[in-house]
């Protein structure tokens, strides 16, 4: 303390060290297999770590890139966007590339966001959007997304979404597919989305990052609805696809005034990152067809070994439309509903280590009884933590 003032800035206040950050701990102190954290256990494409080795002895961005991103990749990102979903951007003005999709949502809210604006998000939601709200100065409405264990899905509330709408809201807040309940939003929600924007006259920022990781429905990108290509900023990265989450490489999408606005404020955070990096994404991005397929065929079966595995145990399963990650009821196993308390025993239980759904939660009570399992590991990783799990039985 200093002056009588705590050092640490009242609008972080709320947020000490990440959940993530201490489960991953736990899983070190006690050997446990890590299913908390959500990164993969292998390397991506051969191919595309190789051209990382190139750009590093060509000196491709061994000193500072250009501030929106290198060339190559801008324009790869360009014609990912029109290739997949005829969405056409200009790579010299509708294009930022940042460090990861974090660093994209930060600069985002902290370039649009101003005190006293409302920002009306999707209930779970990732940890650092709150944080970059509170940064900002801005207040956080959460929508919460609805357990059905009748079908095992999540569902969003349509009239409670508009509802949460005032004259102070200045954006929406989504990610489809949803971290961490592997919702994907369907065409007839984000049109219903899109028509409130319009209507209210309201930004929305999209989190994209599982784009390719749709086992069930399909992706659609918000800004391609009537209404949002001026109003939409699209972020996305490559950890997710291509497994390389150590590089943070991430990107917007977005007309050339939103993309400034959010350049202003991305310049005084990194300035510029991850220069080589930046060459192989932009070859991964370019990859055929078959790599995407395979890598979704490839998680979608290990959804569907992790996902059994649970039930198997005694967890109530809301199986994953996308992403990778499933979310899990731990009452038929622990009738006290305390996620807190039965994440933190599980590694001395079983040697596994999850993440309690209340952390992505204002409102706790309803993420209470809820834990978020990761399943982008290797198929033995998995397999082997099944079998500890069903010892909870």
């Amino acid at each position: 303390m200093t002056q009588g003032r705590p050092l640490l800035n009242r609008r972080l206040a709320e947020f000490g060290t990440t959940i993530f950050a201490e489960m991953s701990a736990l899983a070190v102190r006690t050997g446990a297999i890590n299913l908390g954290q959500g990164f993969p256990d292998t390397d991506g494409p051969e191919e595309v770590r190789e051209a990382a080795v190139r750009a590093l002895r060509a000196g491709h961005g061994n000193q500072y890139p250009p501030g929106p991103g290198v060339p190559e990749l801008r324009t790869a990102i360009a014609a990912h966007q029109q290739r997949r979903y005829a969405l056409t951007y200009d790579p010299d003005t509708e294009v930022l590339v940042t460090a990861g999709a974090t660093e994209a949502i930060a600069a985002t809210l902290l370039a649009l966001l101003e005190p006293g604006d409302e920002v009306v998000a999707l209930e779970p939601y990732y940890d650092s959007y709150a944080a970059c709200i509170a940064m900002a100065g801005a207040t956080r409405v959460p929508v919460t997304l609805h357990p059905e264990p009748s079908s095992g899905t999540y569902r969003l509330d349509l009239d409670e979404l508009r509802a949460s709408v005032t004259p102070r809201t200045r954006l929406l807040l989504l990610n489809t597919p949803h971290n961490p309940t592997g919702t994907v939003l369907t065409r007839e929600e984000l049109g219903a989305i899109a028509e409130l924007a319009c209507a209210r006259d309201l930004l929305v920022v999209t989190d994209e990052v599982y784009e390719h990781l749709v086992f069930e429905g399909e992706h659609l990108p918000l800004a391609g609805f009537p209404g949002m290509r001026e109003r939409t900023v699209t972020i996305s990265s490559a950890g997710k696809t291509f497994s390389f989450t150590g590089w943070k490489v991430g990107w917007i999408t977005a007309s050339p005034d939103l993309v400034s606005a959010v350049r202003s404020a991305k310049q005084f955070l990194t300035y510029v990152s991850a220069g080589p990096f930046q060459y192989a994404v932009a070859e991964a991005l370019s990859l055929p067809d078959s790599y995407f397929d395979a890598l979704r065929a490839d998680l979608r079966a290990k959804r569907d070994l992790l996902s059994g595995g649970l039930a198997e145990a005694g967890f109530e399963v809301y199986r994953p439309a996308g992403t990778y990650f499933v979310t899990t009821d731990i009452r038929p196993l622990d009738s006290s509903g305390d996620g807190f308390a039965f994440c933190r025993s599980l590694p001395e239980r079983c040697g596994v280590v999850a993440v309690p759904n209340a952390v992505f939660y204002d409102h706790r009570e309803q993420g209470a009884p809820f834990v978020r399992f990761a399943f982008c590991k290797r198929t033995e990783v998995l397999e082997e933590a099944v079998s500890r799990l069903k010892g909870l039985r």
